[in-house]
């Protein structure tokens, strides 16, 4: 199925470009006699009025061949104004620049067949506010967003694409709450996002996500009712009083209208599976128990009565060989305060951590070995690392986390699914366009090997494997590929589309075509560099996917 999957993309893509070049060819009424899929012997071919559809033995490239494209060309008097040549200067660059902007509006197609089908969404409803950004104390847990700036919205991911596009701006927020409407004005932080590439972003939040966490708990005292009953850090409530318990807000309703009665709490207990695997990975599974859990009557609010609260801060994963491993911090550890500072939510202390990574920070944390705050010192290290396209580059890494599952939500269709499949196929092929351009700029830079190039053995492996996966991981991969043919063919080699325009350049600057003699030894010229780029992406392919040829064949003979 492989070569199946590979002449489908192939074909595909070679049979849009050349696509390109037909249709303008013929709309401006030049004669075309070969519209080819592949070179070399012609295995079909379906004469028409006055061109010849062929499709030939190897199907990497395709040619559309016009009227006066080379001196074999007879041109009979009726057919002198329908020759390439005789077209204008502007309608010639048309012709030519129709092809690769076919392989770039193509994946727009592919992408819009993608996206048409997602769904369902989740609502546009605020499941947690982050302390100290623009939403905390204007939005609160529960609020559905009904419209931003007059424009309605369905879906949570309508929101979060209005806000990614304003930073800077103030947007009025349109709040269903207490089952009546108010209108709410945010201004979107401006955040600075780096990706791949060094590629910088300004990306516009306002510090919210979408759904409540789940009913995971911590429980810091070991004199609290809580933990008297049984209840430890980490369990995940799921009955009291034999209602179930979807979020962490239903826990805390389930307790205050409590005056003192004694309710069955059921939980599911995360327990680590030692040697899981064999070593190779750490698996936990879950122990349901249910407790016996009286609250104090004469406490005040939900944490005072039980000793529980949402086990936002407690460090869940503490690498042994981390900064914070080092510093005294374990599993079930709650984070109390850094710098001096004490710390609202998780997100707080990443953010605070992050923004200065080159310096050492003081944390302080409530230990669940012996109940006692304790404190140490940590400053993150930088990590090197080397993305796919042979890029090295440093990180500063945050190796805590913490453990805060998400309570399921009801999703919903979007109320315009072919309008968001249209703007996503539109932002997404920018996005990618982008990113090539971005990669082949980074390349003449030097600062990504020619060995991240790849060629057909690469290209047939990628159609594989993403065929195998299903459709939409082929038409993703389709869609980059079209992208990549299509900046590849405006680049200024002669025999590609970019040299064909860079001689129109030329003619234009001074108003009379270059000598064909000179056209010819450029092609020449342009040939070489094209063959020379495909044996390089040739051995590039070899290297990545049979290193053995030219590693271990030596080791064996010697």
């Amino acid at each position: 199925m492989d070569v199946v999957y590979f002449v489908i993309l192939v074909s595909s893509l070679i049979f849009v470009h050349e696509l390109g070049h037909f249709l303008f060819a013929k709309a401006f009424g030049v004669k075309v006699l070969t519209f080819s899929l592949g070179f070399g012997p012609k295995l079909l071919r379906i004469r028409g009025r006055e061109t010849e559809y062929c499709i030939s033995l190897l199907p990497l490239g395709g040619y559309v061949r016009m009227l006066e494209e080379s001196r074999s060309d007879l041109v009979l008097p009726e057919d002198k104004n329908r020759t390439f040549e005789s077209l204008s200067l502007t309608k010639r660059i048309v012709v030519v620049l129709a092809g690769p902007m076919m392989n770039l509006v193509f994946p727009v197609l592919l992408y819009f067949s993608v996206f048409v089908s997602d769904g369902p969404f989740l609502p546009p409803t605020v499941g947690v506010v982050l302390p100290n950004h623009a939403a905390d104390g204007k939005l609160f847990p529960g609020d559905r967003i009904m419209a931003i700036d007059g424009e309605e919205i369905g879906t949570f991911d309508e929101l979060k694409r209005i806000v990614a596009k304003s930073p800077g701006k103030t947007l009025v927020f349109k709040v269903f709450r207490d089952n009546k409407h108010t209108d709410v004005e945010i201004t979107v932080e401006d955040r600075i996002e780096r990706r791949e590439l060094d590629i910088v972003e300004r990306i516009g939040t306002i510090g919210i996500q979408p759904s409540p966490p789940a009913p995971v708990i911590g429980v810091p005292n070991a004199d609290a009712p809580a933990y008297r009953a049984g209840l430890r850090t980490f369990d995940m409530v799921t009955h009291v009083g034999g209602m179930p318990i979807r979020k962490f807000t239903d826990l805390a309703a389930a307790f205050s209208d409590n005056s003192g009665e004694t309710l069955p709490v059921t939980y599911f207990r995360p327990v680590l599976v030692p040697n899981a695997l064999g070593g190779l990975a750490e698996i936990a599974v879950f122990e349901a128990g249910v407790v016996a859990l009286t609250p104090n009557p004469a406490g005040n609010g939900f944490f005072e009565r039980t000793g529980i609260e949402l086990a936002d801060l407690y460090a869940a994963i503490v690498p042994e060989q981390s900064v914070f491993h080092k510093a005294g911090l374990r599993p079930g550890d709650k984070i109390l305060r850094l710098d001096d500072e004490p710390v609202p939510a998780w997100s707080t202390f990443c953010e605070r951590v992050l923004a200065e990574p080159d310096r050492p920070h003081r944390i302080e944390y409530l230990a669940a070995r012996d109940g006692r705050v304790r404190s140490g010192t940590i400053q993150l290290r930088r990590e090197q690392f080397t993305d796919e396209h042979g890029q090295s580059f440093e990180r500063y890494v945050l190796q805590l986390q913490h453990w805060i599952p998400v309570a399921p939500e009801e999703r919903v269709s979007h109320p315009a699914p072919v309008r968001y499949a249209l703007e996503k196929a539109v932002e997404e092929t920018a996005s990618v366009t982008r990113f090539v351009l971005v990669g082949l700029v980074r390349l003449i830079q030097g600062r990504i090997s020619v060995d991240s190039l790849s060629g057909p053995i690469t290209l047939f492996q990628v159609a594989g494997e993403e065929g195998r996966k299903g459709t939409d991981y082929f038409l993703w991969a389709m869609a980059l590929i079209s992208i990549n043919l299509g900046l590849f063919n405006l680049l200024p080699i002669p025999v590609l589309d970019g040299g064909h325009l860079m001689f129109f350049l030329i003619e234009a600057v001074l108003r009379r075509p270059l000598p064909l003699r000179l056209r010819e030894l450029a092609h020449i010229v342009g040939m070489a560099i094209l063959i020379g780029l495909m044996l390089l992406a040739f051995k590039n392919d070899v290297e990545k996917r049979w290193d053995g040829i030219f590693g271990k064949t030596p080791a064996r003979l010697g």
